[in-house]
């Protein structure tokens, strides 16, 4: 494996740069937006291979690459479609190193919602 050393990455034409320590320390290690309802599907990710339904609400989003550690932070959303008269809540339920697992809930009730459209994103 070869490594390249450098404090700045560019474009090709050096329209744009970013430190490196931003792309290492700062950046998305993983994202997905898939759809939560009937059967699972992914539309768009970064280092998610797949995604499992657990349950009404509850989903784990499976890495293709391990992170180094479990101590990342992890953010999401659900569309509020189906929540009836609540909003919709979202909760980080367990972290490892090669998945995460999330719930999207009813905020009035806490119970589990299935939604159409449900984002997350891993940082570290």
């Amino acid at each position: 494996m070869s490594t390249i050393k450098t404090t700045t990455l560019s474009t090709l034409d050096g329209t744009a740069t970013v430190p490196v320590n931003t792309v290492v320390n700062g950046s998305a290690k993983a994202w997905v937006n898939f759809n939560g309802t009937g059967t699972v599907a992914i539309r768009a990710s970064f280092n998610v291979s797949s995604i499992t339904d657990n349950g009404t609400g509850d989903y784990t989003a499976n890495f293709t690459t391990a992170l180094a550690d479990a101590n990342y932070v992890v953010a999401g959303s659900g569309s509020a479609d189906g929540a009836g008269s609540g909003g919709i809540g979202f909760s980080n339920e367990s972290r490892t190193t090669t998945a995460c697992r999330v719930r999207i809930f009813v905020t009035t009730t806490a119970n589990g919602s299935d939604q159409p459209a449900v984002m997350v994103s891993v940082l570290r």
